[in-house]
């Protein structure tokens, strides 16, 4: 099985002059090749590109590092992905166009919650076994907010800011206007009023110009999946909604059962196989990464019950899961 990639924005070239980076410094910390920004097109796997952030956040140590970045944006540096978005009427709807095309430019996406009152944007990751950079998950949060204020005019503030790195330093809260929260997921909150407002860069012209190319892009990226890597990325999404049968994965991905069969062996491997690999890693996952019960993790990984996950676990590691998370918290 391949490993799964992510196009890397060619806004960084521009970024790295500006912010006077050196790329070779970076790309050598961030252990990638010399020539990985000179490449026509740059894809990474998820591993990589949130080292590459690391790596970045190592070389300034500075806590406002993503604000830094985020405030410094301008249209020069946008993609087509973000031309699309500042091209739409609204934050809503800039934000729901995104939610289609942001893993052209990350491993992420966007998932868009509504309320009467409330505009919400929550991001995931598309593989929750490799942890992001917490350099990368602030900027984020402010590209989202200055994005919007960019396209306004205004300097509108988000309801409400959560992260699972909150607290962040004192100068997001400047920013944003709101104290970031701690939470499970990041998440931006807006008025649905301020989520309204029309966008003073409106042009639907231009979108109808960017739509195809972004669908084009798009459909390159799935086109370079091999058919097992799309069939982990859907069960990461789907397990923790007990999701688990070939039937579900087949029609997520808009073929039947018989070919997705088919297609996987032609690749020498199983859509059992394949969920075992996924429910192992998401089990390790959270064995290190919470302090959720082994009937909790049983329950998220679409077990029908506990000892079936225990067997499992055994069949996998051969120990036990208590065992496997103390290994964790207390590393020889």
């Amino acid at each position: 099985m391949t490993q799964q990639t992510f196009s890397m924005d060619n806004a960084w070239r521009l970024m790295l002059v500006d912010m006077g980076i050196d790329a070779d410094e970076l790309l050598r910390r961030a252990e990638l090749p010399r020539d990985l920004f000179s490449r026509e097109a740059v894809k990474l796997p998820a591993p990589s590109f949130f080292r590459l952030w690391d790596a970045l956040a190592e070389m300034f140590d500075d806590p406002e590092l993503a604000l830094k970045i985020g405030q410094a944006l301008s249209t020069e540096h946008f993609s087509p992905p973000i031309f699309a978005a500042l091209c739409s009427p609204c934050l809503s709807m800039a934000a729901s166009r995104l939610s289609a095309f942001k893993r052209l430019v990350g491993p992420m996406r966007l998932i868009i919650e509504e309320t009467d009152d409330l505009f919400c944007v929550a991001y995931e990751f598309l593989q929750p076994t490799v942890t992001p950079s917490p350099t990368f998950i602030e900027f984020e949060l402010v590209f989202l907010v200055r994005l919007a204020r960019i396209a306004l005019r205004e300097d509108i503030q988000p309801v409400r800011v959560v992260s699972t790195f909150a607290p962040f330093h004192s100068g997001f809260t400047d920013f944003f206007g709101v104290v970031p929260e701690k939470g499970e997921r990041e998440m931006l909150f807006f008025s649905r009023e301020d989520a309204s407002k029309p966008f003073l860069t409106a042009n639907e012209s231009m979108w109808d110009f960017f739509e195809p190319t972004l669908r084009k892009r798009l459909s390159e990226l799935d086109g370079s999946e091999s058919t097992a890597d799309r069939v982990m990325s859907c069960l990461y999404e789907q397990l923790p909604g007990g999701q688990t049968s070939i039937r579900e994965v087949a029609r997520s991905l808009g073929m039947s059962t018989r070919t997705l069969q088919r297609r996987l062996k032609q690749e020498e491997t199983s859509f059992q196989e394949l969920l075992s690999q996924c429910r192992e890693q998401l089990a390790r996952h959270y064995l290190q990464h919470s302090t959720m019960s082994g009937a909790e993790i049983s329950f998220l990984l679409g077990f029908d019950e506990p000892n079936s996950f225990f067997r499992a676990f055994h069949a996998w590691t051969g120990q036990t899961p208590e065992r496997v998370r103390a290994a964790y918290q207390h590393p020889n």
